[in-house]
């Protein structure tokens, strides 16, 4: 029977369930360049508006994991002294979510082995790759060649979705960016896991979003995208534990690519705000814990800290930028990355205390300032952003300085001046601090 893309996206419109073979024709032909961005928009769509099982849920994961090479790094690891379990992670976007910049490095200065493929911004989060690419020369496109040496030669990799590894989910990601169609449940899990499956992680650890920064709004849906990806990864044979994390404000105080670039480095070097190291400490202990390295959850948290202490962390972040022709000396000295023209305080717009704030609003500040895409053609700005140094349950007056914006133009500085403060809601009645963790869900629940 021969299976028509107008077919597949009208059975999906009308409230139908997509067959296997509907599902695999759509993401190989597509992968081929056969179907138009135009037809997949429409099916992305359908599938935004009417929801997938999770039988179409796993065959779409599967079929975007398939649709390049599946890795086995084991045999890349054979003869060094690196954990035999290649542990991987993901973070669902969030604002000011830059931990796999301190996670990463600290879980591989641990002598676990960490290959993984990230990806860019998506709405209002910013992505990993964006981030990174604030060291002039940086390369996420790597060989499948060049991700096993580097891999066997420094334990770690970090990587962009090429045309060998998950290459339907490279097209999907960013057609799914300017389509509106991020925050749909089978379309978060597909895209996060057929990276994890394809990068050939024994282990993978996720790290779910939720509240107004995020794609799930409420600790519930981030609970139930949570547990359909932990089953996804028990269906493929990969040990799989979610954290549900806390996004009704920016992770630390950066937002913006070169921006958070920096207070990683800080984190790394032992300063940057304790919120964000907090979090960072709780993600890699758990890579640590799941590969085997650490008995318990005390033990891993100890081989995380000092391997922050020491400098081993720093070390493996360094040595990370430079195997992918980045330049060392922007992580020596954070001056030399991208600095914006203008850099003016930012100012509260009245007093009490900080009971919430739009932080998904807060992320599209940094990219109508030129740090995110509001097209997919859009060129990112590593230089803007801003810092936002109060959180829930901080007292501020009418024009204290909680922060600072980066720039290139008075027009876009002006509006953010505006915005940032807005979207944060005063009161006058005390304020409970929010929680950094929620959940944890394992394949026991």
């Amino acid at each position: 029977m021969t299976i028509r893309m107008v077919d597949v996206i009208a059975h999906k419109r009308d409230g139908g369930e997509l067959s296997g073979e509907e599902i695999a024709f759509f993401v190989r032909e597509y992968t081929a360049g056969a179907i138009p961005d135009y037809q997949a928009a429409a099916l992305l769509m359908a599938v935004y508006l009417r929801g997938m099982n999770r039988r179409e849920t796993v065959d779409l994961t599967l079929a975007m994991a398939e649709s390049g090479e599946m890795l086995d790094l084991h045999d890349v690891l054979l003869g060094t002294a690196m954990a035999p379990r290649i542990v991987d992670k993901h973070s669902s976007g969030g604002v000011g979510d830059k931990t796999s910049l301190a996670v990463l490095p600290l879980v591989a200065a641990c002598g676990v082995p960490v290959g993984k493929m990230s990806g860019r911004g998506l709405g209002s989060s910013g992505g990993t790759l964006d981030k990174m690419e604030s060291f002039t020369g940086w390369s996420s496109a790597l060989s499948l060649d060049q991700f096993k040496r580097q891999l066997r030669e420094i334990g770690l990799v970090l990587a962009g979705q090429t045309a060998d590894l998950a290459p339907a989910d490279g097209k999907l990601y960013a057609l799914r960016d300017v389509t509106s169609t991020v925050s749909n449940r089978s379309l978060i899990a597909a895209s996060i896991m057929s990276k994890k499956l394809a990068a050939g992680a024994d282990a993978i650890v996720l790290d779910v979003k939720a509240g107004s920064g995020a794609f799930m709004p409420t600790v519930e849906a981030a609970e139930d995208l949570a547990r359909l990806m932990v089953q996804i990864g028990a269906d493929a044979g990969r040990q799989t534990v979610a954290l549900i994390s806390d996004m009704n404000q920016p992770l630390g105080h950066a937002v913006g690519n070169a921006l958070e670039v920096r207070e990683a480095l800080d984190t790394l070097r032992g300063d940057g705000p304790d919120d964000f190291w907090q979090h960072c400490l709780t993600v890699a202990a758990t890579m640590v814990q799941l590969a085997g390295v650490a008995a318990t959850t005390d033990e891993a948290r100890a081989l995380i800290s000092a391997a922050r202490a020491d400098g081993r962390g720093l070390a493996k972040f360094r040595e990370l930028v430079v195997a992918q022709g980045g330049d060392g000396r922007q992580v020596d000295d954070p001056s030399r990355l991208p600095q914006a023209r203008y850099v003016e305080p930012l100012e509260a717009n009245g007093s009490g205390t900080v009971a919430a704030m739009d932080t998904g609003e807060l992320g599209w500040v940094c990219v109508r300032c030129g740090g995110g895409r509001l097209v997919k053609s859009d060129r990112v700005d590593p230089a803007v952003g801003f810092l936002l140094t109060v959180k829930i349950g901080d007292r501020v007056e009418r024009g204290q300085v909680i922060g600072e914006i980066h720039a290139h133009d008075d027009m876009t500085l002006q509006q953010a001046q505006r915005d940032v403060p807005a979207a944060l809601k005063l009161t006058d009645e005390p304020v409970a601090r929010r929680p950094l963790f929620y959940a944890t869900i394992n394949g026991q629940g």
